[in-house]
């Protein structure tokens, strides 16, 4: 059975969950508990006895039921890996026959002898359709051709060091992560071309990530797990203070959650500049936590590039510390289903050089705008890749072409560090039949009055510390 199958499988069988209360997301999770104890069983992991997958496989009717509740609060009080999986589990099954019959599908193929692309790539399936179905389930995925393209100019190489380090502050699902692991084995002749220690170090100890929702770092210990990869994924927020602040990485590979969700000015001592700004703030963060020399590629909304006040600001430090070398200007509805409207792009620096120069691919002037009849494909960023060229720190021989212009760092000065720059014509604007979507126009309203209020927000601040001071 190829991933497609195993997809229509599972999935299929979610919809009839549905009419027993179980949604989407609760399906996946489910999912992922009764996956991880068939392939436990398959692998010889150590469970504790009486509460694996042999144990569950022989009962039904309410035994069934209970017995899996059993099952759940037990390894949720394990060490290690076992209770990264089920820490906090509860089960959403009302009717015995449903869970007996969700058994009896998994139990049809056997997860170990099917090709590690296969069931890594089916989980994967699952967690897209979900992020498609769930509104709001799409901030945790990003869309894998993005993901390869990103990587393909990154070329996270871990020989290029004995501890070299990939890390995600936001890794949702983990599908940077897995993208830089797929990439690395592709590089290698899958895996043949490294030493015996090598692949143990890419499998073992390479990987990292952070995320602050428990579930979603769950299906991401899962994903990862389904394709053979130890990383580890803390719990919590990336811009608060913590141990986490201090360690540093050689690669970062980001999609940060937009929007201002959870809002308020973060204070963090090793950031420059206090913003509420969540996006601007997961670039003080990237900048920080980069090794001398390591280099980021991370996904941001426009505001970042243009927003004043504490956006113009960390665009200074950051042209200062960092060749911000690349900007790729993603084409509207890019992160279709998922959000539709959001324009985004995505940045590559290197930190310990200043800018000199900026490279800047209009991907998104006269480009169809993507949507569910128009997806996005990995040819799209052809060009783009050609004209980003070998060099993965953006130092090679480049040419300038009609989608592809450099500026200079004294051309970004004298636009006062705006980086939202366009040189192309709109031909959409001249067609009234390709005017922008109403979804398009509310998120340019939304990003406006975000901006507005972040400038009102550091206002207040200064206005308040001006107060304090007096009053001290």
């Amino acid at each position: 059975m190829d991933e497609y199958g195993v997809i229509d499988k599972l999935w299929g069988f979610c919809r009839i969950l549905r009419d027993d209360g179980i949604g989407y997301g609760d399906y996946i999770e489910q999912l992922t508990y009764l996956l991880f104890l068939k392939l436990a069983d398959e692998r010889g992991l150590e469970i504790p006895k009486g509460f694996d997958w042999t144990s569950l496989k022989k009962l039904s009717g309410t035994d069934l039921t209970n017995h899996y509740i059993n099952i759940l609060t037990k390894l949720a009080g394990e060490e290690g890996l076992l209770r990264k999986i089920f820490a906090g589990s509860l089960s959403r099954f009302r009717q015995p026959v449903n869970l007996k019959k969700l058994m009896t599908m998994i139990d049809e193929i056997q997860w170990s002898d099917v090709d590690v692309d296969i069931k890594g790539s089916a989980y994967e399936g699952l967690l897209q359709k979900y992020a498609e179905e769930q509104k709001g389930a799409g901030q945790y995925f990003t869309p894998r051709e993005v993901i390869r393209s990103i990587i393909r100019c990154m070329k996270p190489d871990i020989r290029q060091s004995s501890s070299y380090s990939i890390h995600d502050p936001a890794c949702g699902t983990g599908g940077f992560l897995i993208g830089a692991y797929e990439w690395m084995l592709k590089a290698t002749n899958m895996g043949a071309d490294l030493k015996r220690e090598e692949i143990k170090r890419l499998q073992n100890s390479t990987f990292s990530g952070q995320e602050i929702v428990p579930d979603t770092r769950r299906l991401a210990f899962m994903n990862l797990y389904l394709h053979e990869i130890e990383a580890e994924i803390e719990y919590g927020d990336s811009l608060a203070e913590g141990p986490h602040t201090g360690k540093r990485y050689d690669c970062i590979l980001t999609n940060p959650p937009f929007g201002r969700a959870g809002g308020g000015r973060v204070e963090r001592a090793d950031f420059a500049i206090q913003t509420s700004n969540k996006q601007l703030n997961f670039v003080q963060h990237a900048m920080t936590i980069l090794k001398p020399g390591g280099r980021a590629a991370m996904v941001v909304p426009d505001n970042v590039l243009f927003e004043s006040g504490a956006g113009q600001e960390i665009r200074k430090i950051l042209l200062e510390d960092c060749s911000l070398h690349t900007i790729l200007k993603l084409p509207v509805g890019t992160f279709t289903p998922y959000s539709t409207g959001v324009k985004a792009n995505v940045i590559f620096f290197t930190k310990g050089s200043s800018t000199k120069e900026v490279w800047i691919y209009d991907l998104r002037t006269n480009t169809k705008r993507i949507t569910k009849s128009n997806p996005i494909i990995s040819d799209i960023f052809e060009e783009f890749e050609k004209c980003y060229g070998s060099s993965p720190v953006g130092d090679g021989k480049r040419s300038e072409i009609e989608r592809f212009k450099k500026f200079t760092r004294n051309q970004i000065e004298e636009l006062e560090f705006n980086l939202d720059i366009t040189w192309l014509r709109d031909e959409s604007l001249e067609d009234s039949e390709d005017l922008p979507e109403p979804e398009e126009l509310l998120v340019e309203i939304e990003t406006s009055l975000q901006t507005a209020m972040d400038t009102v927000g550091e206002l207040q601040g200064l206005l308040n510390n001006s107060v304090k001071k007096e009053d001290d």
